[in-house]
This record gives structure tokens, sequence and C-alpha cells, in this order.
């Protein structure tokens, strides 16, 4: 056609050209599209917006976006301790409530028969706000799911066991892993006591990095007597003290429920927990072996130990190394298998209860990078 056809018709030049240039540039980005495989790209997109019912500006998909930045930078570590383990349906209820949100990965679990206790090791991340404040983690609401399934379960009254507790949810403790801090880990130490104490009313206290003066779980039990067996000499049964507490709880009421007992909730860092077996049934000699390690006895600076019964044909010392980097576990086996060696008593190796902080760090992105994918 002619340049002369459009004249005829009214059409201005600078429009015709305008039009033609418009066109050349839709069809010369068309190609470029093709060949990079955009035009695929934005179906693709476009499909997986339309399947999910549209863009989705809200808080919860800002959180998901802030979730993959978060995931690899600041994380937080629960080890959560119930008294129970040899009841499956309360484990696996327990367990369940732990695995309903993605978002928290369950890295670890430890079930002791002997002294009918376990341990399930949580990780998830840290939401911050515009002022770099932590303002919601996924493990709050996993934590407190957990605490209900336990108490759905669990009948302190019915419970026992070879090692000391003071309710069904014995103790909570978040330790910062990555690039969390420790201020961190006392705020979600501190969200949940609020949350347990209020909604189910239980007495909670807070310790360490998550109480007001960093008081030590260790003082806490002793002045509830947590240490002392009340059964057959060397067991723990049922909720054997006064149901008003001699002291103020930090959340929930200062009244005991015998079925539910007190819970510890805490912030610190990293403990290691190792057990070191004894061939003997004397647990007298188990307690002193373990008195004279610990720091509180005059042995191994930041080391807590108990000595106790561990199945028919043995004793155990319960190790809390405070700081492992400091003293660790071989320097532990070494004082126990001198002092053991005195009463002519064999010693096993002994074993730590959870893994590394890396080990639990590697789990975690693991489970995330396949859920991913």
């Amino acid at each position: 056609v002619s340049l002369s056809y459009f004249a005829h018709r009214g059409v201005k030049l600078n429009h015709l050209l305008q039009w033609l240039i418009y066109n050349w540039v839709f069809l010369l980005i068309t190609s470029l599209e093709t060949r990079l495989g955009i035009k695929e790209s934005r179906k693709a997109a476009a499909a997986e917006e339309e399947e999910q019912g549209g863009m989705d500006f809200s808080p919860s998909c800002k959180n998901k976006k802030n979730k993959r930045i978060a995931n690899q930078s600041t994380l937080l570590c629960c080890k959560f301790f119930v008294s129970e383990a040899r009841n499956r349906a309360a484990l696996e209820a327990i367990e369940r409530a732990a695995r309903l949100d993605p978002e928290t990965v369950v890295t670890n679990k430890f079930e002791d028969r002997a002294y009918n206790r376990a341990r399930f090791t949580l990780v998830s991340y840290v939401v911050h706000d515009s002022t770099g404040t932590a303002i919601y983690s996924p493990l709050q609401q996993t934590v407190v799911a957990m605490v209900e399934a336990a108490y759905a379960a669990i009948n302190l009254e019915l419970h026992s066991g070879a090692h000391p507790r003071l309710g069904v949810v014995d103790d909570i403790v978040f330790h910062p892993l990555a690039r969390a801090s420790l201020d961190e880990a006392a705020w979600l130490a501190k969200a949940v006591a609020a949350d347990i104490g209020s909604r189910f009313q239980v007495p909670v206290y807070l310790y360490a990095a998550a109480h007001p003066t960093d008081k030590a779980l260790e003082t806490i039990r002793r002045e509830l007597g947590y240490y002392r067996p009340n059964f057959m000499g060397n067991q723990w049964a049922g909720w054997a003290r006064p149901e008003i507490l001699p002291e103020r709880p930090n959340e929930g009421p200062a009244q005991v429920s015998p079925a539910k007992g007190v819970v510890m909730i805490g912030a610190r860092p990293w403990v290691g927990l190792y057990n070191i077996p004894i061939m003997s049934t004397d647990v007298s000699t188990a307690r002193r072996i373990a008195r004279m390690v610990s720091a509180r006895g005059g042995g191994l600076p930041t080391v807590q130990t108990l000595g106790l019964v561990h199945g028919e044909n043995s004793t155990e010392i319960a190790c809390m190394l405070l700081e492992p980097n400091r003293v660790g576990a071989d320097r532990v086996q070494n004082r126990v298998e001198m002092l053991a060696a005195q009463d002519g008593l064999e010693v096993e190796k002994g074993y730590f209860t959870d893994f590394s902080p890396d080990m639990i760090l590697e789990k975690y992105m693991n489970v995330i990078s396949s859920n991913a994918d």
C-alpha cells in the first residue's frame, strides 16, 4: 500500500509513522521475549498467581518473603522437655503438634524410658520490624500447641520416673542460633511464658536471660524442691509439693494443678547435655561422684550434675555443660572415670542427648531446602 493511499484518506503522515514505529517495537520485544524465555516465565507466574487466587498483599505474604531471608540469618532453637517417654500415644500427639507448621522444623527427639522423660528440639526463624525489633516467630504458636497436646495426654499425678521434674511440660529453653541474639531468645521465652500462663492457668517460672535478674534455673529448682525424690528414695512420682507455691511465679497463678505441675521457661547460650553411665546400682555412690564433679561441689567450673538411677543395672551421671567450649565432655568424662576408679567401678563412654548447634543448623537448612524444592 502506497503512502498516497493513506494521504488520500486524510491520514497524516506523522501519525502513520508513529503507528509503524509502535508496531515495529512491539514485534521486536515479542521476538526478544521468545528468545530469552521471558514470555513463558510470565505465563507461569500468572498461572501460579491465578491458582493462588490472585496477588496477596496480606501480612502473611510479607512474612513469607521475610522468612526466605530470615531462614538463613536469625534462627532460634527450642528444647522442649516433657515428663513422658513410655506413653507412645502421648508422644505422638505432641510431635504432631510440633509438625503442624512447616516453618518450624523438628531437628531431633530424645526419649529415655528409665527417666520417663523426652525432649524435642525445634528450630525456626525470627521476623523483625523496621526498627530491628523481633515481632514474630513460628516457634511461639508451635510450642503453645505442643503444651496443649501434652496437657491433654499426660497427667502428672500418674507419672513416675528416675529423673526429677516439676511439671508435665518440665522445661522449655530457647537458644540463639546463627545470627540470633540472646535478647531475641529471651523475647520469645517471655512471650511463650505469657501465653502458657494465661491460656492454661499454669505457674510459669522464667530463668536465665528471660528472668528480670537472670535468676538461675538451678536456684529456682532448689527453692521448689526439684532435686528431692519423693518415691522409693530415688524416684519422682506424682505431685508431692504444696499446691500453694512458696515463690510467686512470673506468669500464671500461684496455685498448682497437681495434674499439670509448673513450667520452667528460659533463654540461655547453648548448653551441652551429656550423660555418663556407671556400671553400679549404688545410687549413693553415683550422687557422691556427681557432687565431686560439679562446680557446686568444688569440681569442674560451669558443670552441673545429677547422680541418678538409670535402669535395673546401672546409674548415671547426668551433666549440664553450661559452657561446653570452656569445659567439654572429654574433661568431664575423665573426671568421672578417675573418681569411679577409686571405688572400683566401671564407667562407660558418655553420650550427648542432642546434636551440636552446627549439626542442628545443618539439619534445619536441609529440611527447609527440600521443602522449597
